[in-house]
């Protein structure tokens, strides 16, 4: 059974910067791709930024320019480097990771901006 577990939320005033970390029982390599989303109270959970096994990364538009993903593949963990943050970040960040036959989720981590 593989797991993500997703660290680093927290509480940032606007303007201010988080590091989120997930870290995956298994090879990050053997994913085809991981991803950040994110759930705010009464919205869809929306996908933020995705790296591909051959390390292309993607971004939603709202956060092009702010946030970058990354990995370290020595400690199979996934990061989400968050900057200038602002109040319509705040939402639960959950790690996401999927290969040839199955979608795995960690357990999300709060990111609440204040303003």
């Amino acid at each position: 059974q593989v797991q993500l577990v997703e660290s680093g939320g927290g509480l940032v005033q606007a303007g201010g910067s988080l590091r989120l970390s997930c870290a995956a029982s298994r090879s990050i390599f053997t994913f085809n791709a991981m991803d950040w989303y994110r759930q705010a109270p009464g919205k869809q959970r929306e996908r933020v930024a995705r790296i591909t096994r051959y390390g292309t990364a993607v971004y939603t538009d709202s956060v092009k320019g702010r946030f970058t993903i990354s990995r370290d593949s020595a400690k199979n963990t996934l990061y989400l480097r968050m900057n200038s943050l602002k109040p319509e970040d705040t939402a639960v960040y959950y790690c996401h990771a999927d290969d040839v036959t199955t979608s795995y989720w960690g357990q999300g981590t709060q990111v609440t901006v204040s303003s």
